[in-house]
């Protein structure tokens, strides 16, 4: 099964070290910070992508499978309607 990989924009301090490591799915903006390329990882960039995930210094990588990436989705969608939900006064 594939993997896709995922950057926590609020932790990722632009470092670069992800895009040295795995160009052929991460390129740097302007100002350094990563953009990853959408869709599954090749298999034969796997090993890459989980070292690039290793070394990131403030931890904002991670590799997710695309079921988990739909799930979240999903449930960040509803979040807003729960929260009212539970604020609601009464």
């Amino acid at each position: 099964m594939g993997l896709s990989l995922q950057v926590d924009p609020v932790r990722c301090e632009g470092f670069g070290m992800c895009a040295e490591l795995l160009p052929e799915a991460i390129e740097l903006d302007d100002w350094g910070y990563p953009i990853v390329r959408d869709g599954i990882l090749p298999e034969h960039l796997r090993e890459l992508a989980e070292r690039a995930v290793e070394v990131c210094p403030v931890l904002a990588l991670r590799l997710v499978s695309p079921e988990r990436v739909r799930s979240g989705l999903q449930s960040r969608a509803l979040a807003p309607h729960t929260a009212l939900r539970s604020h609601g006064g009464g």
